[in-house]
């Protein structure tokens, strides 16, 4: 018989790093390049906010075993209603993040088929493709999905290694010559701020592991293993490698590429290995998108199982598999993606991008308040809770806004799922 939890620890810490290295860090050394050392600041910040809530995910699975994930460790503090408001949100915010990676994927593979980019609406229609053929993937079962998942986290670790040697090539032979020196008037509070806003997009996903709970083989001990390990080894990656991009390239040359990356290993190495940076941009991108799949599929189970959803979507296959989910979010994820379609593929991005880190930040948020509650870890917990108070500022208060009124339009189905749950009792 097929186990019902396929995923080990190294299939976890895939997940965890396959989800958080996806599309983001091959677009952020040009978003980043006007911060300069601010952004280093940012990084660092960052990267602390994000272990400190990944310690606290790592407390709270010790403290709540036999949970389905994050909403239900919300709602053992705080209540039914808490606990769907949490994952409402938190499955919005991976319907969200599936059309911006299904975009970013599509985006890095145009470079070898510009037909994409120049056909109004195909681009849109290779995402929606895209979309569906890792559904299918999931569709097989979470072991055929996890194994997947290692594969493409290993290739995508390929242009890190790759762009790493290279920076330190540059910096041993050339020294700190060419580094954009640090400002005379030193680091500044907006900026790092501005900066760190937008590096939380690339660390979203530590929570990877915890939301796939029921599939985790001993998960009491495996998930704070890979969350921290994932989390941990990710911060550094991207600390170390966008910051010598964005640090190395010129200001003007990194701010206005489309594809960082490739331009820095033109600039530093050769035109010709840049196209090879590229395709594995596009393997980087097709691993996360699998990784959040799974993730779509796995939370409205939890949250079925535990009566938020209607228990329609607690249905699995043979293999523990939750097709109905599976299908239901990819048809969601597909209407955002086709009614944004004469959208350009980089406004979709940012669009989308902006409003999946706004809205996991609410989940961040109180699973920090719930280590509170249950007095877990507190000094950490209480920088969790700052640190997503300060991210949300930082997000912007429009577009935190649209994030909390999403997460009042679920509750029609909430309500439905508990006059069910009345009506099987009755």
């Amino acid at each position: 018989m097929t186990s019902t939890r396929p995923l080990g620890l190294l299939a976890c810490i895939a997940l965890v790093m396959g989800n958080m290295i996806g599309s983001g860090v091959f677009l952020l050394p040009a978003a980043l390049a006007p911060f300069g050392w601010n952004a280093v600041a940012g990084w660092v910040l960052t990267i602390g906010g994000a272990l400190s809530l990944a310690w606290v995910l790592a407390a709270l699975t010790k403290r709540l075993p036999g949970t389905g994930g994050p909403p239900e460790m919300v709602a053992a503090a705080f209540g039914p209603i808490a606990g769907f408001a949490v994952g409402w949100i938190y499955l919005v915010s991976i319907w969200t993040t599936n059309v911006a990676i299904a975009i970013a994927a599509v985006s890095y593979l145009s470079i070898f088929m510009p037909i994409i980019g120049q056909v109004p609406g195909l681009a849109a229609a290779s995402g929606f493709a895209l979309l569906w053929l890792l559904t299918l993937l999931n569709i097989r079962g979470a072991k055929a999905a996890g194994g997947f998942q290692i594969l493409t986290v290993a290739l995508k670790l390929v242009p890190l290694l790759v762009v790493f040697v290279i920076i330190i090539l540059v910096l041993t032979t050339q020294g700190t010559a060419p580094l954009r020196p640090f400002p005379a008037e030193g680091l500044s509070l907006p900026a790092v701020t501005a900066s760190a806003a937008l590096t939380l997009w690339a660390l979203l996903g530590f929570e990877s592991a915890s939301a796939c709970a029921g599939k985790v083989a001993d998960p009491e001990r495996t998930i704070p293993r890979a969350t921290m390990i994932g989390t941990a080894v990710t911060g550094l990656i991207y600390l170390l490698i966008c910051s010598g991009i964005a640090l190395l390239l010129p200001e003007a040359v990194a701010a206005h590429s489309d594809a960082p990356f490739a331009t820095f290993v033109a600039r530093f190495w050769s035109p010709g290995p840049s196209y090879f940076i590229a395709l594995f941009a596009a393997i980087s991108a097709i691993g996360a998108l699998n990784g959040w799949l799974l993730l779509q599929g796995e939370v409205p189970l939890a949250m079925a199982k535990a009566g938020q959803l209607p228990q329609w979507l607690a249905k699995t296959d043979g293999r523990g598999t939750p097709v109905r989910a599976l299908i239901i979010s990819s048809i969601i994820g597909s209407l955002l993606l086709l009614s944004n379609s004469l959208r350009g593929m980089g406004d979709l991005f940012q669009t989308m991008a902006l409003l999946s880190t706004s809205a996991t930040l609410w989940l961040y948020l109180c699973c920090a308040l719930t280590a509170l509650k249950f007095r877990l870890v507190l000094p950490v917990a209480a920088v969790g809770v700052v640190y997503s108070l300060w991210t949300l500022w930082g997000a912007g208060l429009d577009i935190s806004g649209y994030s909390l009124l999403l997460m009042l339009v679920g509750f029609p189905l909430y309500w439905m799922a508990r006059r069910e749950a009345g009506a099987a009792l009755a």
